[in-house]
């Protein structure tokens, strides 16, 4: 593809620009803004990677990570900035996955252990679990500010912070879940995911391409389940103070 071709893709930023403008969503400028950075950035990325990639050193495997990790807490910590210390929370969360994910594909073989495939991986998982992170908090949140009353009545009645806030925690990463696990029900009949269309299109065996897609999606699925629980269960607990007491502004923004 050249950049000729590449260009004449605008098109599909032109078509949700005409109707937002035409239904007065105001949402053009954040659309030009998502565009343009999407360009810079990806091009930027696309020339480090090819760096990163011929040198295949793992100094420059980790700095991309660690890179990856900074600017997802960055981005997700912006739907929990009332709960206390959320940033080193998603930070943690990040990397438990990452270690979890890569220590199970590099350690059982599954996988090279080069650049080539630890960075693209890398990618998707930290950016699912980001995305996860996100969904969760704001969840999380939106069910405790309607539940205060309830979590107050348990802990009068002697309950424990961990039984009052169960129910709401529980709905949270339920909520989190719910669109990986429905994703993966009709993954192959009613899409084609990318990373199985990206090598299909890169002249791949349909068939081997389709063995990385479900590495991924397996793989998307621990993510999934370890972001939501690890962020609940590190976040709760700054909902209370040390008499055990529900912090009634402790989500409000």
């Amino acid at each position: 593809m050249t950049y000729t071709t590449l260009s004449l893709t605008l098109i599909f930023v032109l078509i949700p620009l005409i109707l937002s403008k035409t239904l007065h969503l105001s949402l053009e400028k954040d659309t030009i803004i998502a565009t343009i950075r999407s360009i810079i950035q990806l091009l930027i990325v696309g020339y480090v990677l090819k760096f990163v990639f011929d040198s295949d050193s793992f100094i420059y495997i980790f700095f991309m990570i660690t890179l990856m990790i900074v600017a997802a807490t960055l981005n997700a910590r912006q739907k929990g900035r009332a709960i206390k210390g959320i940033t080193w929370k998603i930070a943690l969360t990040l990397i438990v996955v990452e270690v979890v994910t890569q220590g199970i594909l590099l350690g059982l073989q599954i996988v090279p252990a080069t650049a080539q495939y630890i960075i693209p991986i890398s990618g998707m998982l930290i950016g699912n679990s980001m995305v996860l992170s996100i969904l969760f908090l704001n969840r999380f949140t939106a069910e405790v500010e309607s539940n205060k009353d309830s979590i107050e009545l348990v802990l009068s009645l002697g309950g424990t912070p961990q039984q009052a806030i169960h129910t709401q925690l529980k709905n949270a990463i339920r909520a989190s879940l719910i669109p990986t696990i429905e994703s993966q029900k009709t993954i192959g009949l009613v899409q084609l995911p990318g990373v199985m269309s990206g090598q299909i299109i890169g002249g791949a065996d349909p068939v081997v391409a389709v063995q990385f897609q479900i590495l991924i999606i397996f793989a998307l699925l621990t993510t999934a389940s370890i972001s939501s629980i690890l962020i609940g269960m590190l976040s709760y607990p700054t909902l209370f103070n040390e008499r055990m007491q529900f912090i009634k502004n402790a989500t409000h923004k």
